[in-house]
């Protein structure tokens, strides 16, 4: 193209020795750069040009700030990259809420997922599953479509559905951002098995710092473990064990006040009695896990500012060695950090447990069973149930034959995630 261009100079009689040939091969050679490397005026009004992403064909789906408990804002994230995927686009990384709105003054005080979550690693983790992407990747600032998501009794989930495959076609798919307007992505229909929220799950890393903080809480516990450990005569402790090698369990004592009220009413409502469980309950059936040998700590998780009963430490049957936060000397890790922090890192340290006991209606525990079922597929481990197992988890507020908690597995092939995000008293072990 640019040889018939000069041609057509000499043609016109310019010698390439002029000025005038020149200044208008100048003009020409600016004229092609600008043809080749910017976009039609009619598009580059309201556009941002990042240099370092070529995604002028990207298209984004942008979401509500994410709020309530820290898992069922994992929830609702993971229900927003599968929503962004069904449309085959990046979800721009959301807002998450450091505070419970409902509890705290500064409600829903927002904290960017990269402040929890690591970014990077999560796309690097998901490739080819799902992507993230950042707000500066927008070339189009006003290429934006808002889509209502339907709300009410009237609105289905076949109604959902219907409106996701609609806006995944023309003219919609045209443009660079949907942004969804209305509720919290936790309350949108749910359309996908309990894999897909395993693997976005799976792609979730803390950032380092809180992971730090994580490290400090379980150090702490299998510390006093080996020491507890090494004072019983009945033990062959190896003094020269690592820390790693101290076995602790981690039990998600769901007994605060707002808990009880929650599950009384949610029992009344569903007309079955294996919801609530007393605090005695749950000691008993934890000290009847079949093979758990003592002694042994039992680290506590429960929300200590709603916690109403102050003898939680009391009562344990021989060998249970029970630690909460105060006791166990970690208050100060978790009293320096919002909410969703202190959230999260006791999430990881139930999480890292060698044994787990929970609630199966508490979105908390079922994701932890969630997680550690997706830690033995992924190792291979065919049998997920009892203590001869690795990462064993049981249901405290489920009785097993011998009257200790029921083995506890997450179901990997349900339809949805509704067992675990609302909780169910039916659950799979194998």
């Amino acid at each position: 193209m640019e040889l018939l261009c000069f041609k057509s100079l000499k043609l016109l009689g310019l010698h390439m020795n002029s000025l005038p040939y020149k200044c208008a091969a100048f003009l020409v050679v600016a004229l092609m750069i600008k043809t080749i490397w910017l976009p039609s005026s009619s598009n580059f009004r309201g556009m941002r040009l990042n240099p370092n992403f070529d995604n002028e064909k990207s298209k984004f789906l942008e979401v509500p700030q994410i709020v309530w408990g820290l898992n069922n804002q994992k929830i609702a994230f993971a229900r927003a990259c599968l929503t962004a995927r069904m449309l085959n686009r990046t979800l721009l990384m959301p807002s998450l809420s450091a505070s419970l709105f409902y509890k705290e003054v500064d409600q829903l005080r927002p904290i960017s997922f990269d402040k929890v979550f690591q970014f990077e690693e999560f796309n690097a983790r998901c490739q080819g599953f799902v992507r993230l992407g950042r707000y500066s990747e927008v070339l189009d600032t006003r290429d934006v479509f808002e889509l209502q998501k339907g709300s009410g009794r009237r609105w289905t989930v076949e109604k959902d559905l219907e409106q996701l495959r609609e806006f995944g076609k023309a003219p919609y798919d045209e443009y660079q951002v949907i942004r969804v307007v209305g509720k919290n992505p936790f309350l949108w229909h749910d359309h996908w098995p309990a894999k897909d929220y395993a693997k976005i799950f799976e792609c979730l890393d803390l950032v380092e710092e809180i992971s730090r903080e994580a490290d400090k809480v379980v150090s702490k516990i299998r510390e006093i473990g080996k020491e507890e450990r090494s004072r019983d005569s009945r033990l062959q402790v190896n003094v020269n064990a690592t820390l790693q090698s101290t076995p602790y369990v981690a039990v998600h004592m769901r007994i605060e006040k707002d808990w009880m009220i929650h599950c009384k009413k949610l029992e009344q409502r569903l007309n079955v009695s294996e919801i609530c469980s007393s605090k005695e309950q749950i000691m008993r059936r934890v000290g009847s896990i079949v093979g758990l040998e003592t002694p042994i700590v039992v680290y506590l998780a429960v929300a200590d500012n709603l916690l109403e009963d102050n003898s939680i430490l009391e009562g344990w049957g021989e060998g249970l060695l029970p630690y909460e936060k105060k006791k166990l000397g970690v208050l100060d890790v978790y009293k320096k950090h919002p909410y969703l922090i202190q959230s999260a890192i006791d999430y990881e340290v139930c999480l890292r447990s060698d044994v787990f006991v929970g609630n199966t209606f508490s979105t908390f525990s079922s994701l932890v069973v969630l997680e550690r079922t997706q830690w033995m597929m992924s190792a291979g481990v065919a049998q997920r149930c009892g203590l001869d197992v690795r990462w064993p988890s049981y249901a405290y507020n489920l009785e097993d034959e011998s009257n200790g908690p029921r083995p506890w597995a997450a179901n990997m092939s349900d339809v949805s995630l509704q067992a675990i995000s609302y909780g169910s008293n039916r659950v799979s072990c194998w």
